[in-house]
């Protein structure tokens, strides 16, 4: 009897650890999760205005554009580029996971589907999704915590990302590193092989639009160094009121200041 309540006893003990420990990365996935979105929407805010420099450099050459940006949410967002003349006028509508592109030169709207929403826009390293800060990034991957580090004196959290099955994402990982006070530090995307594919880090932590925000963000392919894009924050404001006909179809074939 004696032996049989030992067995018991460790059984029960052995089963409380693994419930702990059960609960203990359960609430590690939890505190991943919580943290991916508050940063999320510390980046974006409610609503957000930029003007942004963009450089795309490769060995022979390097060109470079103005982009004006509005956010609303996290799903919703116009940008449009206003230098220089030749390109002015290029827009990008994306409203859930839906999105547009237009064109003032053939003055045509064209849907882009979502297998197109990870191809590179106007010829950079960012694409769509990218440019649009997008959602994807909280609903369609599970998040751990893998580690952490310190970057200016601040404690910052690696994350492993993967996709949920069946999210419809073309990443097969992603690795985040984030600072306690929400700022993005890195953003690595990985194939469905778990090879690294490019890798964005953001630069020049200074006070944007009331709070401390990357004035520069740089996107890079893992296999090639001489090739990247670059996004300078020239102007930036958050959580001002944005009328919902801004975020339209008919806006985006309009010129917006």
């Amino acid at each position: 009897m004696k032996k049989y309540s030992m067995a018991k006893k460790i059984i029960l003990s052995l089963w409380l650890v693994l419930f702990l420990c059960g609960l203990g990365a359960d609430a590690k996935a939890q505190d991943a999760q919580a943290l991916v979105k508050a940063s999320f929407n510390y980046m974006r805010g409610k609503t957000s205005i930029s003007t942004v420099v963009m450089t795309i450099h490769r060995p022979d050459w390097q060109r470079t554009m103005t982009i004006k940006a509005w956010t609303k949410g996290q799903e919703d967002s116009i940008f449009r580029i206003i230098a220089p003349a030749r390109d002015s006028g290029n827009g990008t509508l994306k409203r859930g996971r839906e999105m547009w592109t237009y064109n003032p030169k053939i003055n045509r709207v064209i849907k882009i589907p979502p297998s197109m929403m990870s191809q590179a826009w106007m010829g950079s390293d960012f694409s769509n999704n990218d440019l649009s800060k997008s959602e994807s990034l909280i609903n369609d991957y599970t998040h751990t915590i893998t580690g952490t580090e310190t970057h200016e004196g601040k404690k910052v959290y690696v994350i492993k990302s993967m996709p949920k099955p069946e999210a419809p994402v073309v990443w097969g990982m992603q690795k985040l590193k984030l600072r306690e006070d929400h700022i993005f530090l890195v953003q690595e995307f990985y194939d469905e092989d778990f090879q690294p594919v490019k890798i964005m880090t953001t630069l020049q932590i200074r006070m944007l639009g009331g709070k401390l925000f990357p004035g520069v963000w740089k996107m890079q392919k893992s296999d090639v160094k001489d090739e990247y894009t670059m996004l300078e924050y020239k102007e930036l404001v958050f959580d001002k009121d944005l009328p919902d006909r801004l975020l339209t179809l008919s806006s985006l074939k309009t010129p917006t200041r």
